[in-house]
């Protein structure tokens, strides 16, 4: 069997301390891999270097970096038949590694991305005004814990950053009336936050945001949540955090009485296309990156991405 060839795509502008080549290294000499790495200098950076992977012929295309980077690599994937994705957990969050049961240690991820037994998942991606996501799409309240975590921030208190980035908007709630057309059909609904989510997971294994979001449904999930949800909202965020006073044991209840409480003041459609307006316009955000746009027209593209997760 030939050698795996892997092209390594590294975000040095990330929320951890940056990827060890000797740790790389001391890993890969133990499977039948080649390897190189490219760096990251810019925004879209990741899209390009993964394009001239994939032309040059690497089986895998490995990042390290956060949710944004790896929607950026995505977006040269989707498609690829032949070319997988590995993530290597090195951002703020890393949500999709947490969502696909990726380690989040990186000597473990880069097993994964070298192992002949690494499991192949399909799943799928959205299109937010022709940019690719893999996460979510927010507007609102959501997209404001973005906007207000600078990277100084993040690199000095990673993921608290959002969580007091929200308490901080908090105090000034601004309402928006959503107008929404799902596959055709005009709703309109009143809220502080509206998500147009592939993936519901909100950073720890087995707690999203509504239970039946996949990334492997062919579906968007849209969710609008109003005043009355968003003590539930910064509970559950308090509680990824280890913020809440949770023991061990009482965690699984208390993940899921905060997920119902939260259920019960949202409204939640589903939708292959979706297009969102709001009045007054509010921030949106795409995988951790702030959009310079006013309304949002999302779409998925079903079964478009190939990653390597864990073996069974």
């Amino acid at each position: 069997m030939p050698n795996r060839i892997i092209q390594i795509i590294a975000n040095p502008g990330a929320g951890q301390e940056g990827l060890n080549l000797k740790t790389v290294q001391t890993i890969f000499s133990a499977y039948p891999v080649e390897w190189d790495v490219s760096i990251t200098k810019e925004a879209g950076d990741a899209t390009l270097l993964a394009k001239a992977a994939v032309e040059a012929g690497a089986d895998v295309v490995a990042i390290y970096g956060g949710d944004g980077s790896v929607a950026e690599t995505a977006a040269a994937l989707a498609g690829a038949s032949q070319t997988c994705l590995a993530i290597l957990p090195g951002g703020t969050a890393n949500v999709m590694s947490v969502e696909l049961g990726i380690p989040g240690k990186l000597e473990d991820a880069l097993r994964v991305a070298a192992d002949p037994a690494s499991q192949v998942r399909t799943i799928d991606m959205g299109v937010v005004n022709k940019r690719p996501f893999v996460l979510r799409v927010g507007m609102g309240l959501e997209a404001e814990m973005v906007a207000g975590a600078d990277r100084e921030a993040k690199n000095r208190f990673g993921v608290f950053a959002y969580l007091w980035s929200g308490l901080q908007n908090i105090a000034r709630p601004q309402p928006a009336r959503y107008q929404l057309t799902l596959d055709g059909q005009q709703v309109e609904a009143d809220g502080l936050t509206c998500i147009v989510a592939n993936s519901g997971n909100m950073g720890q294994a087995g707690l999203n945001l509504i239970p039946t979001i996949a990334v492997d449904d062919g579906l968007l999930d849209v969710i609008v949540i109003g005043q009355a949800g968003l003590k539930s909202f910064f509970d559950v965020a308090g509680a990824i955090l280890g913020l809440a006073e949770v023991q061990p044991e009482e965690r699984p209840t208390r993940y899921t009485q905060l997920g119902a409480d939260m259920r019960s003041s949202l409204q939640y459609w589903q939708a292959k296309e979706v297009r969102v307006v709001c009045e007054p316009p509010q921030t949106i955000q795409s995988d951790g990156e702030v959009l310079d746009a006013k309304e949002v027209h999302c779409q998925i593209q079903q079964g478009a991405l190939r990653v390597l997760t864990p073996p069974a």
